[in-house]
């Protein structure tokens, strides 16, 4: 498997995570045994977040990249 295909898998993986985790977030305020959740089911959406982000802008620019390097070996002879 190459590079692009194991970045396109984790973000694939990422998105899972990160909707499991909102749905633990919607789960723990429905129960309303507290006042507010604890802090770490809180924030625990924020990493997987913060990597489809990443991951995210890699794929969303990735097929610019290939277009111009296409491009720079169609004009260099």
């Amino acid at each position: 498997m190459n590079w692009n295909a194991w970045i396109r898998q984790i973000h694939r993986w990422l998105s899972i995570l990160f909707t499991l985790t909102v749905i633990a977030n919607f789960i723990a305020i429905g129960m309303g045994k507290q006042e507010q959740p604890p802090g770490l089911l809180t924030y625990s959406p924020l990493l997987p977040l913060a990597l489809l982000l990443f991951t995210g802008l890699y794929l969303f620019a990735l097929p610019y990249l290939i277009k111009r390097r296409q491009r720079k070996g169609q004009a260099t002879p």
